[in-house]
């Protein structure tokens, strides 16, 4: 730690005192060394320059214990569920028993302990992050979830992180691990949601690993919590040959949030596609920052994102495709589209292409702008009050980023919760 650390960083050290000796040490202080070299991301760091963690984050929660007996939190769609609370797996509050067949799954804290050799390997990763380095260190659990080669599995998978509150703040630092085997096939529900509003400081981590032909739909949900709330989140994907992701994240806002995606397309002909809708009030920061590596020929990748941002709030977008000389015929395409409601809403974009490899095909576009004047007119001349012709215009926006949902009823879940926003805002 520097001779400048702020008492956060100072406090981040006591944590990693408790959890150093709980399972993969060797892991642990190597990205303990890892978070203490870089200390809390700033401005100063490139890929952290629209949020500057280190300012938000003054004063470090304590981690979280063991929660008590708390009701089953609301499920929102027909799943088979596995809750990671207060950032500890819970048996009695998943659906174990309803695996199918093919599927297995057990706490990281277990996998650690017993030390297998393809689960750390797994969860060594190598994103170039601080934060994923602190998540590395301090990890306290999660599920470790197994899809046998072959294996087609109809109801979707959900993991749900839930953050209790006794009404003291506190940390969580929660890591998840998906590896679907050759040919499997499923649909992933992560959903991060809190019981109470709190001021929770959440640093989370999901890692996927896909093998040769693997096909994974991935939907990502993080439900709004208090203003002074900090969350992280950050995936992790590796794609084998012919291997397909394609994942979906719907951000509702409460303070401040960075999801951050590094996904490596490592095998021939493989394609990965993220997308994305924040909404976004107040005082709102939601920051969706990708890094996508092509380093085989014929992958294919898409990132589409919009952002729908009112008041004083702020969205950030920030996505790099980098594409490494061997993988020629590469086809990438990026695109990021806000809309500001108010005088005081920021968005800022960067979208970069890296590319090293002369027979491709990339291209990245973004927008900002207010909803169409035109428009508006047209519906309000048709009788519209003004509030429903752009709630209307607002949800056919957010809409457009989830065409790519495949299944039906996950798809109007979402669609139920945009529109659930948009009457929130009419009702302020």
């Amino acid at each position: 730690m520097s001779e400048t650390a702020t008492q956060a960083e100072i406090a981040l050290k006591t944590s990693f005192d408790l959890m150093k000796d709980a399972g993969a040490q060797s892991l642990r202080r190597g990205a303990w060394e890892a978070f203490a070299n870089a200390g809390l991301p700033n401005k100063r760091v490139e890929s952290w320059h629209y949020t500057d963690l280190r300012a938000a984050l003054r004063a470090v929660a304590p981690l979280a214990g063991a929660a008590g007996a708390v009701p089953a939190p609301e499920r929102r769609q027909a799943s088979c569920r596995l809750v990671v609370l207060d950032g500890a797996f819970r048996p009695d509050l998943s659906d174990l028993a309803a695996l199918p067949a093919g599927v297995g799954a057990q706490s990281l804290r277990e996998a650690l302990a017993s030390g297998e050799a393809d689960i750390l390997a797994a969860l060594a990763g190598d994103a170039d992050d601080a934060m994923i380095a602190l998540n590395a260190a301090l990890m306290q659990d999660g599920v470790v979830l197994r899809i046998a080669p072959g294996t087609v599995v109809e109801q979707p998978l959900e993991i749900l992180n839930a953050v209790s509150s006794a009404g003291a703040a506190h940390s969580v630092y929660a890591r998840s691990l998906v590896m679907a085997g050759a040919g499997a096939s499923a649909t992933l529900i992560e959903t991060l949601e809190s019981l109470e509003t709190s001021d929770a400081q959440e640093n989370h981590a999901l890692l996927l690993c896909l093998e040769r032909g693997a096909r994974l739909e991935h939907v990502c949900s993080i439900a709004r919590q208090a203003e002074g709330a900090v969350r992280v989140l950050s995936l992790l994907a590796t794609l084998g040959e012919k291997a397909a992701l394609n994942s979906f994240c719907l951000i509702e806002g409460g303070g401040l949030i960075r999801r951050q995606v590094f996904a490596t397309l490592a095998g021939e002909g493989a394609d990965a596609a993220f997308c994305g809708a924040n909404l976004l009030r107040g005082r709102d920061h939601a920051d969706t920052t990708l890094l996508v590596r092509h380093q085989s020929p014929g992958g294919k990748s898409r990132e589409y994102f919009r952002y729908i941002i009112d008041e004083s709030a702020t969205g950030v977008f920030q996505g790099k495709v980098s594409v490494a000389q061997p993988a020629q015929k590469t086809d990438g395409a990026m695109q990021s589209k806000a809309i500001l409601l108010s005088d005081g809403a920021t968005m800022n974009s960067k979208p970069e292409l890296e590319i090293f490899a002369d027979d491709v095909v990339c291209g990245h576009g973004a927008t900002c702008g207010r909803l169409d004047a035109d428009q508006l007119f047209y519906l309000q001349a048709r009788g519209l009050p003004q509030s429903e012709a752009e709630a209307l215009l607002i949800q056919g926006f957010a809409n457009e980023a989830l065409k790519l949902v495949a299944g039906e009823q996950i798809r109007e879940t979402l669609e139920e919760r945009i529109s659930a926003w948009l009457a929130r805002r009419d009702t302020k």
